[in-house]
């Protein structure tokens, strides 16, 4: 009898159950480095958490719907991290499920299965995990967004137009690159036959109406705040720079999906045992408009973020390099052909768990190592419930009243914030981007001002000092990291603002 790996035959008897478990075995393995090695947020988070307290329309950080449900989520695990990790991960299962649905409608079930898979390493590569924010809650819908206009274009279902109307509202909410991708759908529409058809009755007039209710309070915000403004287009000397740069972004797009070509090129027949008979996983044909579908939103959404990018000098692509590149996986497969031969299938499993499992080893190794060897220190290896019970404790010890603001470097001070008592956020720097604190109020409700202590007797930076002239500095606090190592101990300088009438 000719041997079949057991994984081989769930793809082709259960492919559904192939992707669940696949999914949620990344996002359990995230959630364990999360719960084990990170004591405080990764990247911005916390500050993004500091922003969600406020619920306002409309912040510096972009739209508000990640700021709320990330605000959400951390009021609903009582005031832990669990619930923003949870909520991260909640959206890359829906992402990948998604994009089964879709792959499915295109390739069949069993080719969807390996589209699923290899778009999981690009997203493993080009984007963190557990980094809420808008480029997470991106993913979700834009590829519920691909998989309903598939379904209003490629199937004619005008049943999906609510639906559809939603998620694009929901989208403009969430990034400002939900305009660039919106326009790409209708670009694809109206050059293509059947997305002319679909354009034609009253479903897209009504799915317009929806989609202009859901995002007028953060137009009307726009508009108010006079923050449209028209993109400063580069000057003819600076064409060469931004060409390079735009180069340099094409390039990290293209290294956050090398898990793809590499894959692909070992299932070739250079890598086949002398007389193997490989499984095949078939798929039926796949109709011109399905394969324009695909190609078309695997290549412009990335080309075009690039092109923007470079012009207008951003240091990252516009959208995020996973919403760009959600549609690379099912590209490959398409171009596969009608049968995927699947040569030294344990050899395949072997490097695609290797480049899932990779970045997590990444993480732990950073945490582990870095400290002993002096390069950096690791933001989530501050002790951040340490730090906000101990200035909570003790400007309540001290005054008598509840923390209600904190101020001075950002990042110590959302820390901070996100205590059960949950302090405004006050950007004394730029006191623009926190509209509900001023200096005038910061003086009257009190509050901490933090910053990196560089002495023992924890003089303020000049910076500081010149923004509050009357504080006065007390002891400085030293906090211990995860791993210290050749570190030195956290410092925090810090000054109590007393309320006033105390």
């Amino acid at each position: 009898m000719r041997f079949t790996s057991l994984v081989i035959e769930l793809i082709r008897a259960r492919p559904r159950l192939i992707v669940w478990i696949a999914v949620l075995l990344q996002a359990a393995m995230w959630l364990f480095v999360a719960l084990v090695f990170y004591r405080s947020p990764p990247g911005s988070l916390a500050t993004l958490l500091a922003f969600g307290r406020e619920y306002q329309v409309g912040t510096d950080l972009g739209p508000p719907l990640p700021v709320w449900l990330a605000d959400m989520a951390y009021r609903a695990a009582g005031g832990h991290m669990f619930g923003v990790y949870v909520l991260a991960e909640l959206c890359e299962i829906a992402t990948f499920i998604a994009l089964f649905h879709l792959s499915r409608a295109v390739v069949g079930s069993q080719q969807a299965v390996l589209a699923v898979l290899l778009t999981v390493t690009v997203l493993a590569f080009s984007s963190s995990a557990l980094d809420f924010g808008p480029l997470v809650l991106a993913r979700p819908l834009w590829a519920l967004l691909l998989l309903h206009s598939w379904q209003i274009i490629g199937q004619r279902r005008g049943n999906a137009w609510f639906v559809w109307s939603i998620e694009a509202g929901l989208l403009l909410l969430t990034t400002p690159a939900a305009i660039f991708l919106l326009l790409l759908i209708v670009v694809f529409a109206i050059s293509t036959a059947g997305g002319r058809r679909t354009l034609r009755g009253l479903d897209p007039l009504f799915a317009l109406i929806v989609v202009a209710v859901l995002a007028l309070p953060y137009a009307i915000w726009l508009m108010r705040a006079e923050t449209l403004t028209m993109p400063v287009l580069p000057q003819v000397s600076e064409l060469n720079a931004r060409v390079l740069h735009a180069a340099w972004l094409l390039g990290g797009l293209a290294l956050g999906a090398a898990a793809i070509p590499a894959l692909t090129f070992l299932n070739t027949g250079m890598f086949a045992g002398k007389g193997e008979e490989p499984p095949i996983i078939y798929r039926p044909p796949v109709e011109p408009l399905a394969s324009n579908f695909v190609y078309f939103f695997a290549l412009a959404p990335p080309l075009g973020a690039v092109l923007i990018s470079g012009l207008l000098g951003l240091e990252s692509v516009v959208g995020g390099a996973a919403v760009m590149l959600v549609m690379s996986g099912l590209a490959v497969v398409a171009a596969a052909g009608d049968l995927i031969a699947m040569r030294r299938a344990r050899m395949l499993r072997m490097v695609w768990a290797a480049a899932i499992i990779a970045p997590a080893i990444g993480v732990v190794l950073a945490v582990l190592i870095m400290p002993w060897t002096g390069t950096g220190e690791i933001a989530t290896s501050m002790p951040a419930r340490a730090i906000s019970d101990f200035f909570d404790e003790s400007f309540a010890r001290r005054t008598n009243h509840r923390l209600r603001a904190v101020a001075g470097e950002t990042q110590l001070a959302s820390l901070i914030a996100l205590h059960s008592g949950r302090p405004h956020l006050f950007i004394d720097a730029d006191p623009a981007r926190t509209p509900w604190m001023n200096q005038a109020k910061f003086s009257e409700t009190g509050g901490v001002v933090v910053w990196r202590a560089s002495d023992t007797a924890g003089t303020p930076p000049p910076e500081i000092l010149k923004r509050f002239p009357n504080i006065v500095p007390e002891v400085p606090r030293a906090f211990e990291w995860l791993v210290t190592g050749r570190q030195q101990l956290l410092r925090i300088g810090w000054a109590i603002v007393r309320p006033k009438g105390t």
